[in-house]
């Protein structure tokens, strides 16, 4: 279809859905605030709703599970496979639009659904879909939506989510054992929703961050295989480069992409290292901002409540 309709359509795209939510605000203008964003939560679900009944694959994460890294190498093996020009990266169709063998991946960190199809609908909606569920130990999660809500988060999203108002002097520490979005609890619940669900999805499979950052290629060839493209292993390996920690804190760092990648990857505040979207991508990492007492403390949440379906024990992925 070409490189203009691919970009013409998701400038539609995205011009209609801005245009639905200016107008939601102004038919709700004078109404509490509750009430205005419940409704925008409602829009944004259908919205995403719709876009999930014409998906091929859907994957799935909670915020900061390593999602921006993995879209950024799928991109970079689809275009070597396809022959796709340019460093786009894939947003659900764009690429579909290039060539219409590429399949529609809808990414998702599933927060809206539920608001437009109601609690009792469950993971209902995504039974007849492939689903890739792309996981990360909550405690490294939970620190890195810290540092996302501190340094990154847009206004308007902290309200709509539910997190800390902006600028509260919260520690991180705090910030895990509260009830916020993002708090290690809300992590836990949204991992055991998921892992209740998954025998309902038949075609489901689970990606671990801590798996992806032990062997690469070896987990980006299963996410290959999951969607059908027999990706050549120079494709592969050139894939997993292109996705490389120094690569990615490049790009950033000179601000690449920024107008394709529509910001995901451009620091907020150049002279503050936590403030970038490539942080650290250390497993474990959480241990480096707690006292011991408070790492014990994570560490039973954890083993207490998550579902071992994921494999995360007291000392981490297994």
């Amino acid at each position: 279809m070409g490189r203009l309709a691919s970009r013409f359509h998701h400038f539609w795209r995205v011009a209609g859905k801005k245009a639905s939510r200016r107008w939601l605000h102004w038919r709700l203008r004078g109404k509490p605030e509750a009430e205005r964003l419940a409704a925008e939560r409602v829009l944004r679900g259908r919205e995403q709703y719709r876009t999930l009944r014409e998906a091929d694959f859907v994957v799935v994460s909670f915020g900061k599970s390593g999602r921006t890294w993995l879209r950024v190498m799928l991109s970079h093996g689809l275009r070597l496979h396809y022959g796709l020009p340019g460093e786009e990266m894939i947003g659900f169709d764009n690429f579909h639009w290039l060539d219409r063998r590429v399949a529609k991946i809808f990414f998702t960190h599933d927060n809206y659904i539920v608001d437009y199809t109601g609690r009792e609908a469950g993971k209902q909606p995504f039974y007849d879909k492939r689903v890739l569920l792309l996981a990360r130990d909550p405690r490294d999660t939970s620190v890195s939506n810290y540092f996302q809500w501190k340094f990154r988060m847009k206004p308007e999203k902290i309200k709509l989510n539910n997190y800390p108002p902006q600028g509260s002097p919260i520690g991180i520490f705090e910030y895990m054992m509260s009830p916020y979005a993002g708090g290690l609890a809300h992590v836990i619940d949204f991992l055991n929703h998921w892992a209740a669900e998954a025998g309902n999805i038949p075609s489901f499979q689970l990606l671990r961050y801590e798996d992806l950052k032990r062997d690469t290629a070896a987990a980006l060839r299963r996410v290959f295989n999951f969607l059908e493209v027999p990706l050549s292993e120079a494709h592969l390996q050139a894939a997993v480069e292109y996705g490389s920690y120094e690569n990615m804190k490049r790009m950033e760092a000179r601000n690449a992409n920024r107008a394709l990648m529509s910001g995901r990857l451009a620091p907020r505040d150049r002279n503050n290292p936590d403030s970038y979207k490539v942080r650290r991508a250390k497993v474990g990492g959480y241990r480096d901002y707690l006292e011991d007492d408070q790492v014990a403390a994570v560490d039973r949440l954890v083993a207490d409540t998550l579902d071992p379906f994921y494999g995360y024990g007291p000392g981490g992925a297994c």
